[in-house]
């Protein structure tokens, strides 16, 4: 389930959509996650030719979904209440952010947190 009531999925988004995914496991109460968030929020704004998803881990729906409002994000968020996502993508700590091509391979893992220019930089990396 999606923050707007909506749903989102890798598989769907790749056939309906079909832009590559920047996306973002994190959690609110995690500092260094809640430190990015506004960073990859300015990146996603700037970035429209790809699909910004971040998912909320590990975490009470309420309290992640409260946070995320309270600082305005505009990207995608989700909820993995039954970890599956994170266990699906070996998920070794929070946050940790993945791009993934238009064909649904991850083409660079990163944990730990990024910046704009981070993601900037890995995206340009692959897309430019």
């Amino acid at each position: 389930m999606t923050l707007d009531g909506a749903g989102f999925t890798l598989s769907e988004h790749l056939e309906d959509d079909g832009r590559p995914v920047f996306l973002n496991m994190w959690a609110s109460w995690c500092p260094p996650c809640r430190q990015e968030m506004p960073d990859i929020d300015a990146a996603s704004d700037s970035h429209d030719d790809v699909k910004f998803v971040g998912i909320a881990v590990n975490d009470d729906p309420v309290e992640a979904a409260e946070f995320a409002t309270s600082i305005d994000i505009g990207y995608t968020i989700g909820f993995d209440e039954q970890g599956a996502v994170a266990q699906d993508y070996k998920v070794v700590g929070l946050p940790a952010s993945y791009i993934i091509s238009s064909d649904g391979i991850i083409l660079e893992q990163v944990f730990g947190s990024v910046t704009e220019d981070d993601i900037d930089a890995m995206l340009d990396r692959w897309f430019s």
